[in-house]
């Protein structure tokens, strides 16, 4: 019971966390998953939990997404997670979570970079990044960092960048889940105990909607960099744990 308490503390944490800043959930909610679930048991649970988590942002922002967007990243990446997350058991996690961190620590220079340039993606380069980042969630427990710079860059800011990264990755999430079943990979306490978590994730959601509508876009911004710093940290000390 103390530990259901606390990862549903941590939920509703990161929940929170997530619907200011657009990511970050996982990441937070992963470690504690694993040592009270076990880590087998972890990466659909939070799936599960994630797609919950992101249907709430979609709710509290839904009047302000970009479904253009949605559908382009969408297109590609609904495939490549399904293929992600077939490919998951037959690559070495620590390696992953190695790239993925030195790459989400570089998207911060990248990033500043391409908005003191006002470089903007177009829909097509959208899809194409969405055929990446959507192979990579199917691999990995989150890639909403990946996610973060494209949608930035797209034109999308406050609760039009939450709601429609939150739609796109829903699609994502699907796709995954719906290859774990395949798979046999989501016996019913899974699924129970991802729809508990996700639930604590969709409370946290609503109550940060207050803070998101009193950030400046220069604020905004400066949490996506401390977004991407945490999570590339994260990953890179997951990846030196394993090694």
């Amino acid at each position: 019971m103390i530990s259901y308490g606390l990862v549903l503390a941590l939920g509703l944490i990161a929940g929170a966390i997530s619907g200011v800043i657009g990511t970050g959930s996982s990441i937070i909610l992963l470690p504690v998953l694993a040592i009270t679930f076990g880590p087998k048991q972890a990466v659909p649970i939070m799936a599960i939990a994630a797609i919950l988590g992101n249907i709430s942002r979609v709710l509290v922002w839904f009047r302000e997404i970009d479904w253009r967007a949605v559908l382009a990243y969408s297109a590609t990446g609904v495939p490549a997670a399904a293929l992600g997350a077939r490919t998951l058991i037959s690559l070495p996690n620590a390696v992953i979570d190695l790239i993925l961190g030195g790459f989400f620590l570089l998207m911060i220079p990248a990033r500043r970079a391409l908005a003191r340039r006002e470089y903007t993606l177009t829909l097509g380069q959208l899809a194409l990044i969405g055929l990446f980042v959507g192979f990579l969630t199917g691999l990995v427990i989150s890639t909403g960092p990946l996610s973060v710079p494209a949608f930035l860059a797209y034109g999308l800011t406050g609760g039009a960048f939450i709601a429609t990264e939150a739609a796109s990755a829903f699609m994502l999430y699907v796709s995954k889940t719906a290859t774990f079943q395949s798979l046999g990979a989501l016996p019913g306490t899974v699924i129970l105990n991802g729809a508990i978590v996700g639930l604590s994730l969709a409370a946290g959601t609503f109550i940060s909607k207050v803070y998101v509508k009193r950030l400046s876009g220069t604020d905004f911004r400066r949490l996506m960099d401390l977004a991407l710093l945490a999570s590339g940290s994260a990953l890179i000390w997951s990846a030196a744990r394993q090694f």
